[in-house]
């Protein structure tokens, strides 16, 4: 691999950590915040943005999603959510820092990580029909490539010193 191909891909790599960083974040404060909001004002302003067709027509797949999960969430899986978002959040934002601190046994660690959420992904994509889903399982598999390409150059890299020490 030539200098500037291995820049760019250095780049993705680290545009992909960022983006997780980003996802992981919003994941967190989304946690946090479905803590400190009731399920009844969840449901109102699903139910106003539905009846604004902010998200195409009402009776449209993206808004029968979304008041499907808001019944959902209100009927007990409140709880469910924010374990989730909040445990996703944390992960990913723990793994995107020891990434970026390229810390060797994160990278194992991330592939194994990544890999579950894939599964997960689609195994929800196919029972839900979301049209998210398999888009967000394609990038982490795009990423998962990268923390394995990182991963490979960062140990080449390493044993080199090792070897030259």
């Amino acid at each position: 691999m030539n200098d500037s191909s291995a820049r760019v891909t250095e780049r993705l790599f680290r545009i992909a950590l960022v983006v997780k960083g980003i996802d992981g974040a919003a994941e967190l404060i989304g946690a946090v915040t479905l803590m400190s909001v009731s399920s009844d004002l969840v449901q109102r302003i699903i139910g106003h943005i539905v009846s604004h067709d902010l998200l195409g027509p009402p009776d449209g797949s993206l808004s029968r999603h979304f008041v499907v999960g808001t019944h959902e969430f209100a009927s007990g899986n409140r709880a469910f959510a924010i374990t989730y978002l909040g445990l996703h959040g944390v992960l990913k934002l723990a793994l995107v820092v020891a990434l970026l601190r390229k810390w060797l046994p994160a990278y194992p660690a991330a592939i194994l990580v990544l890999v579950l959420f894939v599964v997960y992904e689609v195994y929800r994509a196919v029972n839900t029909h979301s049209i998210l889903l398999p888009l967000l399982a394609a990038l982490d598999l795009t990423i998962i490539v990268l923390v394995i390409r990182e991963y490979r150059l960062l140990r080449r890299e390493r044993a080199e010193l090792n070897s030259a020490a």
